[in-house]
Formats: structure tokens, sequence, C-alpha cells
């Protein structure tokens, strides 16, 4: 129990599966559902830790393969650890490292010991085991860190992923016994790809071990949304009530209002900063492409509701401009504004929650999001089955 002494998470309101809580860490509570803002090589691209701070970012995620490789846990441990190193101060959660095992399958061989790697930097061999995965998480020094895992690519044989989740959850014994410190929390990982008999033995395994909250992971990487909701639902359904559930590597915007419907608390993705780079604006009404014609023309915010420094600040013309002259404010101030939205979103799910109106909210705010997405992209009809059936708590 000593584990769970500087963390809490307390259930404040429950609207279906959707609740409100706070999550007490070392560095700062937080309010859940929340989304996790990618750091993965300690800084979350293009934004200051300044910026950061001021569109309410609660919890930042680096990743141990990537910040092991450089600058080295030691540097990051010299300056007291993530938030020393990075200059933000509240919360971090780093991840293990175990989504490299999937996503450089073609430089890696996989063993019951653990994971060599060849270097995308300069080809060198390294290796990651379970025991040097905590190692360079707890001097990383991040508030919650994750059990190493395996991530199976999709698609991936029944035999397969039930080997892998089984090997996962020896590793997560691992990892617990290779941990030290009482002021990290390491949640556990859920896998078994869509499978829900698979989902089933990873919970019946893994829940045992009672870490302070456990992710679900193994989704999110190429499989449907018809295929990967059911999966999501299952698998909270089957976690505890008392414990934080996240949700890896999910961030799109239904994905966050779906999400939150089934009782997930956390979420982390790349996609508002990447999507940002590419040019392109997060809003109520779908994805605005400000590599289009039309933004250049008009004189209104990205978003009048919005309260980030783009939208306050400037037109759309003006940062429809800034794209097409490929200055580079353009895709940081675009980036910013798409974090401050997913935390708007939150924000928004939080008070729908606690008014017990969260599934009205988001069926409204799917109908307007999915209809007018339908001009611009290739959706058209009712909103998708996947996303209602999620928002009625059906999965």
């Amino acid at each position: 129990m000593s584990d769970l002494a500087p963390f809490e998470f307390r259930i404040h309101s429950r609207d279906g599966h959707a609740r409100t809580a706070t999550f007490t860490t070392p560095h700062g509570t937080v309010q859940t559902p929340m989304f996790m803002p990618v750091g993965t090589q300690g800084s979350v691209k293009g934004i200051s830790a300044q910026e950061l701070t001021e569109i309410k970012s609660q919890m930042i995620l680096g990743n141990t393969y990537h910040l092991m490789l450089r600058p080295g846990a030691e540097m990051v441990a010299a300056h007291g650890g993530l938030p020393g190193f990075t200059g933000y101060p509240g919360p971090f959660l780093t991840d293990s490292g175990g989504f490299q095992v999937m996503s450089l399958g073609h430089m890696r061989k996989i063993s019951e010991h653990g994971v060599v790697f060849k270097s995308h930097l300069d080809g060198s061999l390294v290796e990651l085991t379970p025991e040097r995965s905590v190692e360079v998480q707890q001097s990383l020094g991040a508030d919650v860190i994750m059990a190493f895992d395996e991530c199976p690519p999709f698609p991936a044989e029944v035999p397969y992923i039930r080997a892998s989740l089984e090997r996962t959850v020896r590793w997560l014994e691992r990892c617990l016994n290779a941990k030290t410190r009482a002021d990290q929390a390491l949640f556990a990982i859920v896998q078994g790809g869509i499978h829900p008999e698979l989902r089933q033995q990873s919970l019946d395994a893994t829940l045992p071990f009672q870490t302070p909250g456990f992710a679900i992971g193994g989704l999110a990487v190429g499989e449907s949304k018809d295929e990967m909701f059911p999966a999501v639902a299952y698998t909270a359904r089957g976690l505890p009530e008392n414990k934080p559930r996240y949700l890896m590597g999910v961030g799109h915007p239904e994905d966050l209002v779906a999400g939150i419907a089934l009782g997930v608390d956390m979420f982390d993705c790349v996609y508002p900063t990447r999507t940002g780079r590419f040019g392109y604006a997060l809003t109520d009404d779908g994805r605005l492409n400000m590599n289009s014609a039309a933004p250049r023309q008009q004189l209104i915010p990205i978003d009048p509701d919005c309260d980030c420094y783009a939208c306050t600040h400037h037109t759309r013309a003006y940062l429809a401009h800034l794209v097409k002259a490929e200055e580079m404010l353009a895709p940081r101030l675009l980036s910013l504004h798409n974090l401050r939205y997913l935390h708007r979103l939150v924000e928004r799910a939080r008070s729908a929650i606690r008014a017990g109106e969260y599934q009205a909210w988001a069926s409204e705010w799917g109908e307007r999001y999915f209809r007018t997405q339908a001009t611009t992209q290739t959706w058209a009809g009712p909103l998708p089955a996947w996303f209602a059936r999620a928002v009625r708590g059906e999965d």
C-alpha cells in the first residue's frame, strides 16, 4: 500500500458509465476525464511549457525509448526529472517503450527477456527489458509510469496476440519487482486486440496485481472504430471502478466523446499537434483546412468560443496566410489551438457529466460534428453506429 500513498483517485460524479474524478499525484491534482498532450522527447512539438500551462494542460506524456536514447535518462535525472528538465511543473506520464515494440517492428527482435532494437538514430543495438524500462522511467521522474508491454500490430493472428498478452503479464510482474520509488504510480496495461475472449484473459491475469491504475492498450493501431470501440467498452467494464482508466494513443475529438461515455478517464495522442503541422484546425464542425481557399477570406477566429491565443488574437485569414506562406508560426498557433480545443472538449464533457446530461450533450455534439464533416469529407447520414452505441453505453 505504500506505493499508493502519494496518489488518490476520487470519483465526484457519474452519468451512465461516464464519470468525473480527481487524480492526485506528487506534482499536482488533475481533473478527469482529461486529454494529455504528447511530448515524446520532452517537448510537445512547437509548444512551450508556459503555453502548456496557459491552455490548461494537466499532465504531459513522455517516452522512455526516445528519452533513453537522447539525451539519456541520466541527463534528465540531473535536472531533477522531467519537470526540471522541461520547465513544465505539472505531472508527467511516461510510456514504457512498449509502443515502439510495434512501431519499430522492422528494427527489433522480441524475446522473453525483452526487446533488442536497432536505434533509429544511429543503428546501434539497444536492449529494453522490463527492468531497464522501469529503471529509466524512475530516472525520468514521471508521476505515472507504465509497465513494459508488447503492443501487437493489427491485424495479428489470435495465437500471436494470446502469446503476446501472456508475455506482457510476465513482464508486468518483473516491472513491479524492479520498481523501488513510492512516489511513482505504475499502471498495468490490458491487451487482447479486438477479441473479447483475449481481453477477458488479459483482464483476469492483470487485475490481481492491483496496480494504482490500468491502461487499455493495443488499440488505435489500424483497426476500424467499429472494431475498436466494442473492445474499449468491454475492457473498461472489466476494470476497477475506483482506479483511473487510461486509453492509450487515442485522441481524435470523436474518440474522446465516445470513450468518456464508456468510462475512460485519460487519453493521449499526437493527433492535435500533427494535425496542426499539416495545416488543420479542430472545431465542433470538424477539421478546418487552412490550406483551402475559403479561410483566406474569413475575418473571424478559428472558433469564436475558444480562448486560446490564436483565436483571441488572429483571424482565419491571417492564419491561412501563415500556412500558405509556410511561416513557422502557423503550425505553432494551429497546434496550440488544437490542444486547447481538446482540453475545452473534455472540460465541457465534465460539465455535462456533473449536470447528468452527458448522453444528450454528446449526441448533440456528434450531430453537429459529423453533419458538418459530410460537406468536406466522406461522412454522410446519421451518427456513425459505433459513436451512437458508445454514447448510449451499449457497446
